[in-house]
């Protein structure tokens, strides 16, 4: 009996049909994971390049790398979009959908950024809008983030940073020290007034708690000796 031979050489099948089930998937191009949602931040393993034909793909790539360290603004993702030169309809289509999701969020930003600012680093409310700014909060969203932080914080803020700053100028002359003083609350955003209200403040209560240190003790008063 004769057994088929499976020596391709001797078969005269096409080579397309010698190919078997598993080589023909085998040679099938794989779907990339999560093509289909643009949020799936593993849809690109490799550089946000891997897929450069695909702008859209790039910029979700970018953006979500970028998001995965702090939250950002729309304009510092559209900037850093611009930068690594992704055309302006594929990063508007992306940032569209980032903002429609919620992972964009300019609001929500500027209100965790005042918190953190005002309480970490002292700043005032000019100074908290000018950094919101650059960081391309528009001017009303910034301003609605801005009024949590009212005088009367804005005060203590101040003292607390003038009283920290004062304990390190005790060998300075009050003239000196009021003059480095109110520069520091005026590069932290405290008008002038303000400033220099805090500054003599806390300087008064400074110099009033050193006049009642530097008292000499009197002797004590020997009554006996006293007496004629």
């Amino acid at each position: 009996m004769t057994h088929p031979t499976s020596d391709p050489v001797l078969d005269d099948r096409p080579a397309s049909r010698r190919r078997g089930a598993g080589s023909a998937r085998a040679g099938r191009r794989s779907r990339a994971p999560g093509r289909d949602d643009p949020l799936t931040p593993d849809v690109a393993p490799g550089s946000p390049e891997d897929d450069a034909g695909d702008h859209e793909q790039v910029a979700r790539n970018i953006c979500l790398r970028a998001l995965t360290g702090a939250p950002k603004t729309r304009q510092q993702l559209a900037d850093l979009l611009a930068k690594r030169e992704v055309p302006d309809d594929a990063a508007e289509a992306v940032l569209d959908r980032f903002t429609e999701v919620g992972l964009i969020d300019d609001a929500a930003f500027a209100r965790a950024w005042v918190s953190s600012r005002q309480s970490g680093r002292g700043l005032a409310r000019r100074a908290l809008s000018a950094e919101l700014r650059a960081k391309g909060v528009d001017p009303e969203t910034a301003a609605e983030a801005v009024e949590v932080v009212d005088d009367d914080d804005e005060r203590k803020a101040a003292r607390r940073l003038v009283e920290r700053r004062a304990a390190s100028m005790r060998r300075l002359d009050r003239q000196t020290a009021t003059r480095r003083l109110i520069g520091m609350l005026a590069r932290k955003g405290y008008g002038g007034g303000l400033a220099a209200a805090v500054v003599r403040e806390v300087l008064d209560e400074a110099d009033l708690a050193g006049d009642a240190d530097d008292v000499p003790e009197l002797p004590e008063l020997d009554e006996e000796s006293a007496l004629p």
